[in-house]
């Protein structure tokens, strides 16, 4: 059971309509998605109303909560909108989870009613599905002891999720950072989204913004090279594909020939991108490869949305940031964790983001080096995992690589066009022998989390690797 990190005196949140007016807004015809057909404010706004009512009639109430655990649909964006627009709490449960994570999932975060899918399954691969929502009640659910609108899981690609808050106050101030960055899509252009609208790219910077912004939201039918690329043609509309860098990486090896006038830049966050991958972006599209750097806990914070900048990225509006022990501090005024979380993650106005970087004294970019705990000591020698791991992932024919320190340096990478004897000689020419991994595990491809991050947890990949002893 979860405590609250900042009690609110009354138990229910303050919300004062700040879904009408930041996210309904606007004319009743004006398109505002599109999931396989345009879906008007108006007709989003009825669809709303009616999840409000199937909500009610399950029992939830202002203060009270709910967990959603619905794929990308037109009905996800309704019940959520419904939820909030209720006076509810929200936790956003991933549809991809298995079904023993959701129980521990609703173990830790009781919510009063749970809302699924009438249906599971389907093309693993679908941008969208058409679903019905199922509202259950549950009797050992408990109200919201918070002022927070949001429970968000993080993404757990380095270990055990943490259970992290927002409140609507912190979603507005993230709404308004991106309507001060110059090159982000506004109203009159529209966005292809690839990222989950369960965690914070695709849903601030995706869903929330879009709505607010009045720029329209597109989800592909399917989340293949040319099934984005269908995305980006179906309209002449100024367009931004927004997304990780995986689907940069696959959007950057399509040999479809078509022309594509109407893109305007691909945006990408959740991790660092590969050395090469902005060039081949731009010289396969004419276009730049952006990057946003976030996390979970405070929603979009530095951008480089042009490309001019990277690999560093321009701190957005209001984030104060430093630099401590050559590890990466955020101003946060308080803790954004629920729960049973590290005390030392957040102290005295500062989270404590566990990422190295640097910050430039007079640009004030910020350069992230990657994860802290990268650094290793090889028999007394100093050792950057992320050095080591981005020149592997250089390397020709490696498509994609991670490295971590499992009782020494492995290196788990996919090959395309070459052989791992190849790759082997060439880190000899690359990197000094303390330097190299000890071993490579060539896998068909590298385990993600559901956001499409690389899996660096060691034990998760040691997994992967024993299904393919041949590697």
């Amino acid at each position: 059971m979860l405590g609250s990190a900042t009690p609110h005196p009354s138990g229910v949140p303050p919300y004062d309509g700040w879904v009408d007016h930041y996210l309904l807004a606007g004319p009743a015809d004006e398109p505002c998605l599109r999931l396989g057909r345009t879906v008007t404010r108006g007709t989003l706004l009825d669809l709303v109303a009616e999840q409000q009512k199937r909500l009610s009639s399950a029992g939830l109430e202002s203060g009270g909560t709910v967990a959603l655990r619905l794929p990308p649909s037109l009905t996800y964006i309704a019940v959520l909108l419904a939820a909030w627009r209720s006076g509810a709490q929200v936790s956003l449960l991933d549809h991809r989870l298995t079904q023993a994570e959701v129980d521990r999932a609703l173990d830790r975060l009781a919510p009063q009613v749970v809302v699924t899918a009438d249906r599971t399954g389907g093309a693993a691969l679908r941008g969208y599905s058409e679903v019905e929502a199922l509202c259950a009640r549950r009797p050992e659910g408990r109200p919201a002891r918070s002022g927070h609108c949001l429970i968000q899981l993080s993404s757990g690609s380095t270990g055990p999720s943490k259970v992290i808050a927002r409140t609507p106050q912190d979603l507005v101030r993230e709404l308004v950072r991106y309507d001060r960055l110059l090159d982000y899509p506004a109203r009159g252009a529209r966005v292809v989204l690839l990222a989950s609208v369960v965690h914070v790219l695709g849903l601030v910077g995706g869903l929330l913004q879009c709505l607010h912004a009045g720029v329209r939201l597109d989800f592909p039918e399917r989340l293949t090279g040319v099934g984005i690329l269908d995305a980006v043609a179906v309209d002449a509309m100024p367009t931004t594909v927004l997304g990780v860098p995986f689907h940069a990486e696959l959007l950057a090896a399509q040999s479809d020939t078509r022309r594509f006038p109407q893109l305007t830049r691909m945006i990408v966050a959740g991790e660092l991108t590969r050395p090469g991958l902005p060039a081949a972006f731009t010289a396969r599209y004419g276009v730049p490869l952006g990057s946003m750097f976030g996390m979970t806990e405070l929603g979009m914070l530095a951008t480089d949305l042009t490309g001019r900048h990277h690999p560093s990225v321009e701190p957005a509006d209001g984030i104060r940031v430093r630099v401590q022990d050559g590890e990466l501090l955020i101003a946060a005024a308080a803790s954004p964790y629920l729960g049973s979380a590290d005390p030392t993650r957040w102290a005295d106005g500062w989270l404590h983001t566990r990422d190295a970087a640097t910050v430039d004294p007079q640009s004030g970019l910020l350069t992230l080096l990657g994860r802290l705990d990268s650094q290793i000591s090889i028999g007394g020698l100093k050792v950057d995992l992320t050095e080591v791991e981005r020149t592997v992932a250089a390397l020709p024919g490696v498509s994609e690589a991670v490295v971590v320190h499992d009782d020494g340096i492995d290196a788990y990478l996919a090959l395309e066009g070459t052989t791992v004897d190849i790759v082997q000689a060439s880190l000899v020419r690359e990197l000094a022998p303390y330097k190299r991994p000890r071993r490579l595990h060539v896998l068909p491809g590298l385990p993600r989390t559901t956001t499409g991050k690389t899996l660096r947890d060691p034990a998760a990949l040691r997994r992967a690797a024993a299904e393919h002893p041949a590697s």
